[in-house]
């Protein structure tokens, strides 16, 4: 059971669209006072760790904000590049980057210690949407009205590589953590898993009707969940290109789903308002929390699963812990 930890109102200007959630870890010296300075090259240092949660809003904006139970959500930092509204926003794996796509076309890589841009992507005038890092954070994966996923390079700032769909509009994207496939959800319904290495279309999968807005994998790449506008959540087996099950049980349009770091749960979003939590196992739904005003856009775990955060268009941030 899950239940409403801690609630921020009024954390952006406009609907949130946008989350996620890392672990920043950086270091400082250890101050040990004037008696036991030595020498400087021998410096201890202390490693710190913070939960890192990152926001993108259609009020143009990207904020980087600190949470902790003692003091709860607090904002670090402000970006403020974007023209136009953030729809998706990626932190790597160390949470020392974020990537961040707007309606303005652009893509840019930012700083998450200090909020400076590195990097804008020329992309041309095509439409981003939903944005990935890869396993090993050398590469951004997007997807774009035309239906190509587009391949990225973090250091060159260029496309690297196209995996065309030959579909419509890519909704939704991810990269399994094993490096392997890129599967993305476009607005008719249909999910392409493509092999990485080849570039080749390895799987076409059927069973929604409507825009897939959300899918990732599990933890161990076995298995693909996703979430869709007919308000049903399916779990296929990727190898296989089954359906091993269907979830259903929101009022509306699924437009978040993310799996728990063990597999056992996963979180959803939708514009029912609510958020669930269901049993991957049984695919009951475990608890459903109602404490949104408006439709719920994005919905993660943190690294360990004991936490949720989720973000709504009625501009608040919150986070759930579990019981």
């Amino acid at each position: 059971m899950h239940t409403l930890a801690y609630k921020h109102s009024n954390a952006h200007d406009d609907s949130i669209w946008a989350c996620d959630w890392g672990e920043l870890r950086t270091t400082k010296p250890i101050d040990r006072g004037d008696f036991d300075k030595g020498d400087e090259s021998d410096e201890e240092v202390q490693e710190l760790s913070s939960d890192c949660i990152v926001t993108g809003s259609i009020d143009e904006t990207v904020k980087i904000w600190n949470y902790d139970k003692a003091t709860n959500l607090n904002l670090d930092k402000t970006l403020s590049e974007h023209t136009l509204g953030v729809i998706s926003v990626a932190l790597n794996s160390d949470a020392s980057i974020i990537a961040s796509s707007a309606l303005d076309s652009t893509l840019m890589l930012w700083n998450t210690t200090t909020g400076e841009k590195i990097k804008t992507f020329s992309i041309g005038p095509v439409e981003l949407w939903t944005i990935a890092f890869s396993p090993d954070d050398n590469y951004i994966i997007s997807g774009s009205h035309s239906g190509k996923i587009n391949l990225f390079g973090v250091e060159t700032g260029k496309q690297e590589q196209t995996f065309d769909t030959r579909g419509k509009f890519t909704l939704s994207i991810a990269y399994s953590p094993d490096g392997k496939y890129i599967a993305c959800g476009a607005l008719d319904g249909i999910i392409n898993v493509f092999d990485v290495l080849s570039g080749k279309l390895t799987h076409t999968l059927e069973g929604h009707a409507m825009p897939i807005r959300s899918l990732c994998f599990s933890s161990d790449s076995k298995y693909l969940l996703t979430g869709a506008d007919d308000g049903q959540m399916k779990i296929y087996a990727v190898h296989h290109a089954e359906v091993l099950g269907t979830v259903s049980g929101h009022g509306s349009w699924v437009l978040s789903v993310d799996f728990s770091p063990d597999c056992k749960s996963f979180v959803s979003g939708s514009a029912d308002n609510t958020v669930k939590v269901w049993d991957v196992a049984n695919r009951s739904c475990l608890n459903t929390l109602k404490e949104h005003k408006d439709k719920v856009w994005c919905v993660k775990y943190n690294s360990t699963g004991d936490k949720m955060v989720s973000v709504s268009d009625d501009a608040s941030i919150n986070i759930y812990s579990s019981l």
